[in-house]
């Protein structure tokens, strides 16, 4: 039999490019040139910040995570930790005499540092034979709490026979008795449980406090007295099948003794006592099924006792919370409108904004996202960015202005002409509501020509696009085309009504949204309609299938890692549970129809748009297999089609600066296909 053909991610090589712009525009081995700020770490007296700085090694085709530190008034900034190897989660003790990190270096795996901020001296803490994460200090300074994998043996259903000496047979089977067994980016689970774990802070031995075939998550809590870890743990005898389920619970750490301190349908996550360990403040929410929640903060006694919701009126969801500054004042990070802010919250509720420039630490789409953390005093550090900038630190104080304190992507952006990122509103076709979206327009845009359009579509269902750096619309606009990201009904940012839109009823009128967001692009004047193009990845990849079964106006499409088949997906994907429970509300042998009527492969025999399906070959969200089946279905068909496969990708398909740069290279290639000259 002859071989299938194959597309490789080399596609570029075969099909026609766009001519690369010139140097003083973005150019797509610019990727390898650009840096973002991540983990913004400040201080407790909030006089300094530590954080995380990556770059791209254009030798290994990797991240590098080096530590810096620089102070809150933009001076002194230097490396800390830097070098060979990766380096993650500083923390800063208690005094900030000493900040503890996670590093891959010397021939170790991941294990615990600390470092000594006067000298300069660095200790190893732990021998680990597993990675350890949410690295978190006691109040005193004596201790370090972390979580970590614990294995545990997996099931056996027979006994190999004994090999003969030097025989050398397949590897052995794998036995597998769990609902979740492989998750994205992940691979093939490992079998046993997350537990916490504490050592000493000069180093020792780290002793386990948890127990049980039961995960228990980060971000760690200790108490004032340092006697008592909170953490969110789900802990019900049936956990597996209750996906989106933890509790908060307390352990001692001297006895290993589990207190829980909340009991109730839905997550509840990210607890942290109150600096005089009277309170506890954590996020959560009563679990409808629905899409979407909105996440909301908590406030109780350390026991357990008086609780109450502080933003239950806050139509937004919050995704973190912390102290800052004695037990009255918290601040807190939610988005709104694409933007990220951080606000002041009161115990009485009350949301006072601090700053609403949340830059996202996302370089090739621009999601929102971005962190900060708080100072006792009140001061903060939080990753900034601009629409031409990727995350930068800015630091602010409770009654100030922030302030940006780096500017890591100056030497590279300071001659480069960007695309201009503006902001568009339309009103949908379908229900008047009111949609966001962003053009980016080619670096040298003239208002008197025309240009092609490309419609590039967010994933999650659930997220969010905003005025965030990005570089797949910067490239696709330096080869001269405008690009239109949008918020769709579905979207986060706009209140649950707004994201519940499409609650058991995805996709649908968020096609409508989409088209006529692309109408209003071409009202203002300067698009030719004849030369639309449409991709998204993931849920967008889902929207991309589905815009070309419902109409041919676009001259050609790229479906990145779609969900193809509801059915197929839901039962070969990481989130089973989480796609029957939450997004259809049946599994596909109770509601097939639902199933169907609701999969691009239901009409892909209206399908005459050319289109190329882009997916990992180590995807598990939306394994590969989704597009194979409408890359195959498309060309026995007849219609235009090409398959690209990533290899060794999983769903973050452009972890990799080659592949984010193969990503946008293969479909420009595409589009080129069929783009007028």
């Amino acid at each position: 039999m002859k071989p299938i053909f194959k597309v490789s991610v080399l596609l570029i090589t075969t099909l026609p490019l766009i001519v690369q712009a010139g140097q003083s525009h973005f150019d797509r081995m610019d990727i390898f040139e650009l840096e973002v700020a991540t983990d913004p770490q400040v201080s407790p007296d909030g006089s300094q910040v530590a954080y995380v700085r990556q770059s791209m090694d254009v030798m290994t085709d990797s991240a590098r995570n080096h530590i810096w530190v620089i102070g809150s008034n933009g001076a002194n900034h230097r490396p800390l930790v830097a070098g060979s190897g990766s380096y993650s989660s500083p923390r800063w003790s208690p005094s900030a005499d000493r900040i503890a990190y996670i590093s891959e270096v010397k021939g170790h795996g991941a294990e615990i540092w600390v470092r000594w901020m006067d000298t300069g001296q660095t200790a190893l803490l732990t021998n680990l034979n597993r990675s350890p994460a949410s690295l978190t200090w006691s109040p005193d300074g004596s201790s370090l709490a972390f979580t970590m994998l614990v294995p545990a043996k997996g099931p056996s259903f027979a006994t190999p026979p004994e090999k003969p000496a030097g025989a050398k047979w397949a590897p052995p089977v794998t036995a597998v008795d769990r609902l979740t067994y492989r998750f994205d980016g992940l691979g093939y689970l490992e079998t046993g449980n997350t537990h916490v774990f504490v050592v000493p802070a000069e180093g020792s031995t780290p002793r386990q406090v948890t127990s049980g075939a039961f995960n228990h998550q980060g971000p760690l809590s200790w108490s004032a007295d340092g006697q008592t870890i909170v953490f969110s743990a789900n802990r019900i005898e049936d956990w597996e099948h209750q996906v989106l389920e933890s509790e908060i619970w307390a352990v001692s750490v001297s006895t290993g003794t589990l207190a829980q301190l909340i009991d109730r349908t839905g997550p509840d996550s990210s607890p942290q006592y109150s600096p005089d360990g009277s309170k506890i403040v954590y996020l959560g929410f009563d679990d409808e099924k629905l899409g979407y929640h909105n996440a909301r903060v908590h406030l109780m006694d350390a026991d357990g006792s008086n609780k109450r919701v502080l933003t239950g009126d806050f139509d937004r969801s919050i995704d973190d919370v912390q102290w800052a500054g004695g037990a009255k004042r918290l601040y807190v990070q939610y988005d709104n409108r694409g933007r990220t802010h951080i606000a002041a919250l009161t115990m009485a509720g009350k949301i006072s904004d601090l700053t609403g420039d949340v830059g996202s630490v996302s370089l090739g789409r621009p999601y929102t996202s971005g962190g900060f953390t708080a100072a006792g005093n009140g001061n903060y550090a939080f990753t900034s960015g601009r629409p031409d900038r990727p995350a930068d630190i800015a630091t602010g104080r409770r009654n100030g202005k922030p302030q940006r304190i780096t500017h890591l992507n100056e030497d590279l952006f300071s001659h480069k002409t960007l695309g201009a990122v503006e902001e568009i509103l339309w009103t949908s076709s379908v229900g008047d509501l009111q949609v966001q979206g962003w053009l980016v327009k080619p670096p040298d845009f003239d208002p008197t020509k025309t240009y092609p359009l490309v419609l590039e579509i967010h994933g999650g269902p659930f997220a969010a696009y905003g005025p965030h750096f990005s570089a797949e619309g910067q490239l696709y606009a330096a080869a001269g085309y405008v690009v239109l990201f949008a918020n769709p009904r579905g979207s986060t940012s706009y209140g649950a009504e707004f994201a519940n839109e499409i609650h058991h009823a995805y996709p649908g009128q968020d096609y409508d949204d989409l088209m006529s967001g692309v109408d209003a692009v071409i009202d203002k004047g300067y698009i030719d309609s004849n030369q639309l193009f449409v991709t998204g990845g993931s849920g967008g990849g889902v929207l991309t299938a589905w815009i070309v079964g419902k109409t041919d106006r676009f001259a050609a499409a790229v479906s990145a890692k779609p969900v193809i088949n509801w059915t197929s997906m839901t039962l070969n994907s990481d989130i089973p549970g989480l796609v029957a429970d939450y997004w259809f509300g049946k599994p596909p042998w109770e509601d097939h129809e639902n199933y169907w009527r609701r999969s691009p492969l239901s009409l892909v025999g209206n399908v005459t748009t050319p289109t190329m399906l882009l997916t990992g070959e180590a995807d598990y969200r939306t394994p590969i297999s989704e597009s194979e089946q409408f890359y195959q279905a498309l060309k026995y068909r007849k219609v235009e089609a090409a398959l690209i496969r990533v290899p060794e990708a999983s769903h973050g398909i452009a972890a990799k600066p080659s592949h984010l740069i193969a990503k946008i290279d293969n479909i420009l290639g595409w589009f080129g296909r069929y783009r007028n000259k």
